[in-house]
């Protein structure tokens, strides 16, 4: 029996990224126009300055490849007990009532470029940290929208134990990235199955186990590993992504299922090799779907 997913995708998948110096940035008419061709009908914004910042003109540009707006991923400070991050939760939201978005991605941004690295937080940054979650999930739901906190690898929210705390000492619904969590030690399946009431957006990546332990050992840097290959087509890796997709629309969730391979270009023909892993990332999530019972 067929079921049907909300399926969406990500620039990241083409290598768009908000990190400087990521790799070669291919344009939107591209990235959008081969989401089109795959028969992607809805995407995420990408990163600030990716896509029009005015909110009619993001909403046009997306329908003129006939596409909607899936939501925005934004990295927010949230543990600097002198920083308020309202400001700019605020702004996206405001830009993603008028786009037509429904989900605001949060990270727990360290306020520093790139994903190599972070600090540790203390109590007080954990407090600040917490009480943000919740005022951010607070404004986006009397916008209508939902927010989701994203553990990111070189986040403040990264490891199992700290994803573990946001679920116990927070009420922010969670973005299942299934790489992510994967790299930072926490397995995505088992999160799945014990906190599904918790998970309102999914991205989807699999990952290669052996580059994803050595990130966590630091071996290599996370910026090294994505060059090296660690995100692969869905099914390729060890996130079980079949069986995280079906424990979810057992559990009825029915939001979002974002294709969300990160990758790294080193100029525009590696664009075709990025297409062409989304192509059949997209083949395996409606393999899954065509037999899931529901």
């Amino acid at each position: 029996m067929t079921t049907h997913l909300r399926i969406a995708a990500a620039p990241i998948s083409w290598g768009v990224c908000e990190v400087p110096g990521w790799g070669h940035q291919l344009s939107p008419e591209r990235v959008l126009g081969e989401m089109t061709e795959l028969g992607v009908t809805a995407a995420e914004t990408g990163p600030q300055g990716f896509l029009p910042s005015d909110p009619a003109a993001l909403r046009s540009t997306l329908a003129a490849s006939g596409l909607a707006c899936v939501g925005s991923f934004v990295p927010l400070v949230l543990h600097d007990p002198d920083h308020d991050p309202l400001t700019e939760a605020a702004e996206v939201l405001d830009r993603l009532a008028i786009s037509g978005g429904d989900v605001l991605v949060v990270a727990a941004a360290t306020g520093v470029d790139g994903y190599d690295d972070r600090p540790d937080l203390d109590e007080t940054g954990w407090t600040a940290l917490l009480s943000n979650l919740d005022r951010v999930a607070a404004l986006a739901d009397s916008r209508g929208i939902t927010a989701v906190l994203h553990p990111h690898v070189g986040t403040m929210i990264e490891r199992r134990d700290e994803v573990h705390r946001v679920v116990a000492d927070s009420t922010i619904g969670l973005c299942l990235d299934t790489g992510h969590l994967l790299i930072g030690g926490t397995d995505p399946l088992e999160l799945t199955r014990a906190h599904s009431d918790r998970i309102r957006h999914a991205h989807l990546k699999d990952v290669r186990l052996d580059l994803a332990e050595a990130v966590q050992r630091g071996d290599v840097t996370y910026t090294e590993a994505v060059a090296a290959g660690m995100y692969v087509p869905l099914g390729a890796g060890q996130a079980h992504i079949a069986e995280v997709v079906e424990t979810l629309v057992d559990a009825g969730y029915r939001g979002w299922f974002v294709l969300e391979q990160d990758t790294i270009l080193a100029d525009e023909a590696d664009g075709d090799a990025a297409a062409g892993n989304v192509a059949v990332s997209m083949s395996f999530l409606r393999n899954i779907a065509a037999g899931i019972l529901v």
